[in-house]
């Protein structure tokens, strides 16, 4: 009975809030990332306070909430205002989706142009702002382990085309199931962090021995992830279809870096191992499923269909734009070298996390799940350089007179996505990276 109550009290907490105008006292440019609309969370930092803090981007400002955190008042978090003061997300994505919806109802209240609460009080509000370009991010949650899926059948298709023919291009059991592959979770990076090209062990010529040194073709890799949530399933319990939205707490623009001459050597018989643990970068900001759900768009077709514990009939797949841009050091201006969606994704995130915990796998809240690299069905929305150079045999052009297979030392990454929305976009910032050179050996 109990619960019967905080759960309709809750639900009519977030209604009424809904009724408070979309429009924030803040000033939003129309291209900005981060209207009320949006309202995503990361973790910051100030040089005049370094200790790493919540916060959530509307406009050119960070609202700091452990400032704020008192005006939380609704029945899932009057009692846990102090998931605001964590130096991560962890505690906030631990707790169930009633309270993320919450919290996301009260910023679009104490936001809005016509509420005074935090609009009048210039003490409050000169605290509880920061402008992004005084901030330093940080990854937005202590990260205990990471997959990377493969669910982009057009980017399998690709890759098995260049190493094993068209009639050989996807294995026996990629349109029965998400493959993936656990990652490495020390090397994830939040965006702005510069990768040092690895060393390794490579094998160019079939008849002669590998040898050791730097990696020759360094690639990107244009993916989505998502941060898992809510409460931890037990180890031997899995996370059924209807209870995935639930555990799925919001995305984030990721760019797996790849070396893709060390990965060919290494990958036989295990996957994905040294080529893949150099870094992987993520956008700072998570952006909440709730504010993606206005995009929501059609499910591919699945054939032959998913099996019973992976089908889902609602759609749970998002017309989310992505663009690949490439500054390499001699040019002026970061040139656009693919424009892809994350709507080609052939398996759905629920499908990910179900598949995951199937066996039982236990997930916890900060877990991270890249969809592998998203391609989509022209070659300029291949997601990689692998494709986009075909394996090398042609050149991509970066602007400037200047071309690339792959990438060179100094050269920079650029990753953004966005939905459009009317008049407005729900953004993720960039994910950006430089190549450094490797260390001499």
């Amino acid at each position: 009975m109990i619960k019967a109550i905080s759960t309709f009290l809750s639900h009519r907490f977030v209604s009424t809030l809904k009724l408070f105008p979309k429009m924030s006292f803040i000033p939003v440019d129309a291209e900005s990332h981060f209207p009320i609309q949006n309202l995503p969370y990361g973790v910051f930092s100030t040089e005049e306070n370094p200790h790493h803090r919540i916060g959530v981007a509307i406009g050119d400002q960070i609202l700091d909430l452990s400032v704020v955190k008192h005006l939380f008042t609704g029945p899932e978090l009057k009692n846990s205002q102090h998931v605001f003061e964590m130096e991560t997300l962890n505690a906030f994505m631990g707790m169930t989706r009633a309270a993320w919806c919450e919290a996301r109802a009260t910023l679009q209240k104490i936001l809005s142009a016509s509420e005074a609460t935090l609009r009048d009080d210039s003490g409050l509000r000169q605290k509880a702002f920061v402008p992004q370009n005084k901030a330093k991010m940080h990854l937005p949650a202590r990260i205990g382990d990471y997959t990377d899926f493969y669910s982009s059948k057009n980017h399998a298709y690709n890759v098995g085309c260049m190493f094993r023919g068209p009639e050989n291009a996807l294995m026996p059991n990629w349109t029965y199931l998400p493959v993936g592959y656990h990652g490495r979770a020390s090397s994830v990076i939040i965006s702005g962090t510069p990768v040092r090209r690895p060393n390794g062990q490579t094998r160019a010529d079939e008849s002669k021995p590998p040898v050791f040194g730097p990696c020759r073709l360094m690639d990107i890799e244009l993916e989505m992830a998502f941060f898992v949530g809510g409460p931890s399933n037990n180890l031997g319990t899995n996370i059924p279809m209807a209870k995935a939205e639930e555990h799925i707490f919001g995305m984030v623009v990721m760019n797996d870096w790849s070396a893709r001459d060390i990965q060919k050597w290494e990958y036989v018989p295990l996957g994905p191992f040294l080529a893949k643990s150099i870094g992987t970068s993520i956008s700072p900001w998570v952006v909440t499923m709730e504010a993606l759900k206005p995009f929501v768009t059609d499910n591919l077709p699945q054939d032959p269909p998913a099996l019973p514990h992976l089908s889902h009939p609602d759609n749970y797949n998002f017309d989310i734009k992505l663009d690949v841009s490439i500054k390499v050091p001699d040019a002026s201006e970061p040139a656009v070298v693919s424009r892809s969606n994350f709507k080609y994704m052939y398996w759905t995130m629920k499908q990910q996390l179900v598949h995951h915990t199937s066996n039982g796998c236990n997930v916890n809240a900060g877990d991270l799940m890249g969809s592998g690299t998203i391609s989509g069905t022209t070659e300029d929305s291949y997601g990689s350089l692998l494709e986009l150079s075909w394996k090398g045999s042609k050149t991509v052009d970066v602007g400037g007179g200047h071309t690339r297979k792959f990438l060179q030392d100094g050269d920079e990454a650029i990753l953004t996505g966005y939905c459009e929305g009317n008049g407005y976009k729900i953004g993720f910032g960039t994910c950006r990276g430089t190549i450094l050179p490797a260390n001499p050996i």
